[in-house]
């Protein structure tokens, strides 16, 4: 049906309708007549309220359609057809009647077109903006379908006859008792917002807005109150997590505050008292404050980092804290942790002194390390490839200790625990990091030395026989005068006790005459000419500057004069003499 009640069937729209003529609503005739050539104004298009009730004359359906249907025309004496009756029975009317037979309808002998039957018992004006008709509104039209009359408008279904536009007005939306038992009342308002109900908008805008849909049905009814259930339920749903976020917010904003305001304002966590037991921590070099108590933290000593900091920072002295080993207790206050640090009887340190054989060393590591006598020798000796040592310094003949002159003078954390065989490799790493900054392979040859092996040697005999910063370098140079080919008066032999001394490992000032002439070991520089096999100790820093850098004044001969600390040096041999005598006298007494 159409807005009107109006099918879309084949039949064109009866001129008798009210709405015939409706094109345009300025109520005039959109097609003006034109004289055509046999002197009759409109036969193409006429009004057909404009001749007082009378059909127009051939009227053809399509106006534009009839023009060009004249134009093949061939030119002939035109006769006005009679207009013939025709009824036109509404299929709507004629299902409701139906003993009553359709008439017959008759062509107008216009192509295409239809003959337009009866009488208009009115003629309405065309401008129906105004609302005025030709007649006084209201009164009862002419029957435009033949006398029939059928009353269109007078069922219950049927749509109320048609309003000029001027008085058209929007029909108020029907009130739907949804419950013919009870008084229609509106419904709550629930909450349409997406968030709440977990749909879109788009949903409620097909459900309000989809044409056609029947709202009055029982079963539409329950449908839009499930559905308003469900909404509710997720509204709970959202309102819960609506809510647990900002619970968590809140307790997020909290829980930051707090950490903050401890941080600014707050006393870190702390023990009390000296603590108990014992516990030995390593701190490694360059280590600051924080990573000092976060070691100190995981051994039990202190409660937490930023006590131990706070402690350091209040001390005068907390910030000379030094690398090494400390052996303090368990749960102690912060305070008391940086005291005892800074009390050298805390340090569990290895402090090899310059000049301390590789004997020394090994000794001191069982003792601290709670191993059997030996334990660490043997471990230098099958592992000596192993441990870090320079290829220069390997594979040398008649060497007494493959490690000598490599177990660099200096402090070494060696905590219960540790394997004897890291703490070794920690000490040549020292040793290597420390030669390589003298590069001893260029100096070896501007000094007569065939390499970095025979520099240490040297070193290590200077560490030996010196007492001083300036006997270091009168005593290298001592070595080095010895060495040269042209030593006419001790024809390249060294003569110094402190091979002999190492190759027996003691330190006897005096070595009688038999011994130093009868013993073979090539240690022996009284009986073998020139460096022994290797190094006889550990040189420290200084002594391996003087060797670098010796004296060159004519140095040959020295003593020690008081047969302990006093070195004096001798260029000749009757000068050696002298000195001789006197140490003689020294020791005598």
């Amino acid at each position: 049906m159409t807005e009107y009640g109006r099918g879309s069937g084949s039949e064109p729209w009866h001129p008798g309708d009210p709405l015939y003529g409706d094109q345009g609503w300025e109520g005039q005739q959109q097609y003006p007549q034109q004289p055509n050539q046999y002197g009759h104004g409109g036969q193409g298009y006429a009004d057909p309220y404009a001749q007082g009730g009378h059909a127009g004359q051939g009227y053809g359906g399509d106006p534009y359609q009839q023009q060009a249907q004249q134009q093949y025309q061939p030119q002939q004496q035109y006769q006005q057809p009679q207009p013939q009756p025709q009824q036109y029975v509404d299929p709507q009317y004629q299902q409701q009647h139906p003993q009553y037979q359709q008439p017959q309808q008759y062509e107008t002998g216009y192509p295409g077109g239809y003959e337009t039957p009866g009488q208009l018992g009115q003629q309405y004006d065309g401008n129906w903006e105004t609302g005025q008709a030709a007649m006084a509104y209201g009164a009862p039209p002419a029957d435009p379908y033949g006398g029939q009359n059928p009353d269109l408008y007078g069922t219950p279904e049927a749509y109320p006859p048609p309003q000029p536009p001027g008085r058209r007005r929007t029909p108020p939306e029907p009130v739907v008792d949804w419950a013919p038992e009870e008084e229609a009342r509106p419904e709550p308002e629930e909450e349409k917002h997406p968030f709440f109900t977990g749909d879109s908008q788009d949903d409620y805008d097909d459900y309000d807005d989809e044409p056609g849909r029947g709202r009055g049905s029982r079963d539409d009814d329950r449908e839009r109150r499930s559905k308003a259930k469900k909404r509710k339920g997720k509204n709970g749903v959202a309102c819960l997590v609506v809510a647990l976020v900002m619970v968590g917010g809140v307790g997020g904003i909290g829980y930051f505050g707090y950490q903050f305001w401890q941080g600014e304002f707050g006393a870190a966590p702390d023990y009390v008292g000296s603590g108990s037991g014992e516990v030995q921590v390593e701190i490694p070099k360059s280590a600051g404050g924080y990573e000092i108590g976060n070691i100190l933290k995981k051994a039990g000593v202190v409660k937490s980092v930023d006590a131990f900091v706070s402690a350091q920072q209040k001390n005068p002295r907390g910030l000379s804290i030094q690398a090494g080993a400390y052996t303090l207790k368990l749960e102690m206050s912060a305070d008391a942790a940086v005291t005892l640090m800074l009390n050298p009887a805390s340090q569990a340190n290895l402090i090899i002194p310059e000049g301390k054989r590789n004997a020394w060393v090994y000794e001191k590591l069982d003792e601290r390390l709670d191993l059997k006598p030996g334990t660490t020798k043997e471990i230098a000796f099958a592992k000596a490839d192993s441990l870090g040592l320079p290829d220069w310094a390997k594979n040398h003949d008649e060497v007494k200790d493959p490690l000598e002159g490599f177990l660099f003078p200096a402090s070494y954390p060696v905590a219960k625990g540790t394997k004897p065989e890291d703490a070794l490799r920690k000490m040549v790493s020292r040793a290597n990091q420390e030669y390589a900054k003298l590069d001893l392979d260029a100096k070896a040859k501007g000094l007569g030395l065939k390499g970095p092996w025979e520099l240490v040697t040297v070193a290590s005999l200077v560490q030996a026989e010196g007492k001083t910063h300036d006997d270091f370098r009168k005593m290298a140079e001592v070595v080095y005068n010895r060495l040269k080919p042209e030593n006419l008066e001790t024809v390249q032999l060294l003569q110094f006790d402190s091979t002999l001394n190492y190759l027996k490992g003691q330190s006897n000032i005096k070595i009688s005459e038999q011994e130093a002439n009868t013993n073979t070991d090539p240690y022996n520089t009284y009986k073998h000419k020139g460096l022994p096999p290797g190094p006889i100790g550990n040189p420290g820093n200084e002594a391996l500057a003087s060797m670098l850098n010796p004296t060159n004044d004519g140095w040959l001969y020295f003593v020690a004069t008081d047969g302990m600390n006093k070195t004096e040096f001798a260029k000749t041999h009757a000068e050696f003499l002298k000195l001789k005598d006197k140490f003689n006298a020294s020791t005598n007494q």
